[in-house]
């Protein structure tokens, strides 16, 4: 959990990110825009990288908050699948400079993002777990089955994201590679 300077400090940098992508989170600017000293800022986050994958966290709260009430629909793990990386990539997509900046951070391969790119990851797979099981399936430990079609979907998604960002392909594109890849490995 993030204390009010961490959380004021995130959501600066979403809005700078929001207005320039990753260039223009500046850290002086973050800093300076969110009233607190550079130190401060730095106690928090150790890169603008860092920051910005703390957006990120940000935003898989928001999707799992919101799946909570909207659940992915259909009858069919497939359908559901598709249903969940609609909603998934429609949130991210639809602030497209931040979903670059984010995406951008998460690349970065800095070793100390590690552990917080895998909790990501992880949060990921448990979305995806859920989807798969359907609303009348719950369970806390995901099977090694579920973990290894969350892990290929979620990269298809990610690699199909950065697609987008590079203006590869459009929104729609990204759901229909990850529906693809599902087609391909669920069973419905």
């Amino acid at each position: 959990m993030m204390d009010e300077r961490a959380r004021r400090i995130v959501e600066t940098a979403v809005e700078l990110a929001e207005k320039g992508g990753f260039e223009a989170v500046r850290l002086r600017d973050v800093a300076s825009d969110a009233g607190v000293a550079l130190g401060t800022l730095y106690r928090h986050f150790r890169s603008k990288e860092d920051l910005l994958v703390a957006a990120l966290a940000d935003q898989v709260e928001q999707l799992e908050t919101y799946l909570v009430t909207h659940p992915p629909r259909g009858d069919s793990s497939l359908d559901r699948i598709s249903s969940f990386f609609r909603t998934a990539t429609n949130g991210i997509c639809r602030r497209p400079m931040l979903a670059q900046a984010i995406l951008r951070a998460t690349a970065s391969c800095q070793p100390e993002l590690t552990e917080k790119v895998a909790r990501f990851h992880g949060r990921m797979m448990a979305m995806i777990a859920r989807s798969l099981r359907g609303p009348d399936i719950d369970g806390a430990d995901l099977t090694a089955g579920e973990e290894r079609v969350g892990l290929v979907l979620e990269q298809v998604w990610f690699a199909s994201l950065v697609g987008w960002g590079g203006g590869l392909h459009d929104q729609a594109a990204v759901i229909d590679h990850v529906r693809t890849a599902a087609s391909l490995i669920v069973e419905t």
